[in-house]
């Protein structure tokens, strides 16, 4: 993939880094950032071999949201057909968070420097969040004159509870990464870059060894338990599991327990 697009794609075994790929503008997302999430991970989704999913930045920090440029090209004259074509945008770039969050692959994100507006949308719809120390987060768009639309008010509350999250959406005031561990928007902090992505390979490794449809399921019955309850998330789960089991790596795991050796997982 050329260097020019704004997402760069790295494949090391069963696992892919995204990394954001414009770190002269800060890796600020645009209209290109936003297609490019869907295309990647529409086939991400449909490639077996790849079991997890690390989400970077490149340069100084993980982003500092919506491409300002392309933000002010969203202006309207007021028409039906300007306010039509704003609303599709707007879908368009939400389809890019969910895209994300229904990805069947876990989504890591390792978050360093800024990661304001947007990219907050961004890390709500992944899986796991950590960052360095340095990390300055703000749910930004309240102090820009827009209504945050790409998911952060529909998923955040979720992750860290509507307490902190109305004072941090409604104030848009910048937040540490200290406080984001606090509030459980992060699980982990690194003391520097490299020391983050090495904590993210860790994981994804740690990931990619388990068994790949265990682990897809549970994402799975996670997001359905979330959006439709207990009871209707535990019925489901019964479903699934008298689906698939048994199966040849539930076999592999009782093998190699008996065997005092680490199970190989072939996603059968």
């Amino acid at each position: 993939m050329s260097e020019n697009n704004p997402i760069k794609i790295e494949l090391d075994g069963h696992i892919a880094r995204l990394i954001l790929n414009r770190p002269e503008k800060l890796n600020a997302i645009g209209m290109d950032g936003f297609e490019q999430l869907v295309e990647i991970f529409t086939e991400i989704d449909k490639n077996p071999e790849i079991r997890v999913i690390v989400l970077k930045g490149e340069g100084k920090c993980f982003t500092s949201g919506i491409d300002l440029a392309a933000l002010s090209s969203l202006s309207n004259d007021g028409a039906a057909d300007s306010r039509e074509f704003l609303r599709k945008t707007i879908l368009n770039g939400q389809e890019s968070m969910n895209i994300i969050e229904r990805c069947t692959k876990p989504v890591i994100a390792a978050v360093h420097g800024y990661c304001l507006g947007a990219g907050v949308d961004l890390l709500s719809a992944c899986d796991i969040r950590i960052a360095s120390q340095d990390v300055v987060f703000s749910v930004r768009e309240v102090k820009m004159g827009i209504i945050a639309d790409l998911g952060t008010l529909q998923r955040l509350p979720h992750i860290i509870g509507h307490g902190w999250f109305r004072e941090l959406a409604l104030t848009g005031r910048d937040f540490s990464a200290q406080e984001a561990l606090q509030m459980g928007f992060i699980t982990r902090i690194s003391d520097s870059k490299e020391a983050l992505f090495q904590e993210a390979e860790k994981l994804a490794q740690e990931i990619a060894s388990c068994a790949p449809l265990t682990v897809q399921g549970t994402k799975d019955v996670l997001l359905y338990s979330r959006d439709n309850g207990v009871e209707a998330g535990l019925k489901y789960v019964a479903q699934k599991n008298a689906a698939a089991l048994p199966c040849e790596d539930i076999m592999e795991a009782i093998t190699a327990v008996m065997e005092k050796r680490t199970p190989v997982f072939r996603g059968k």
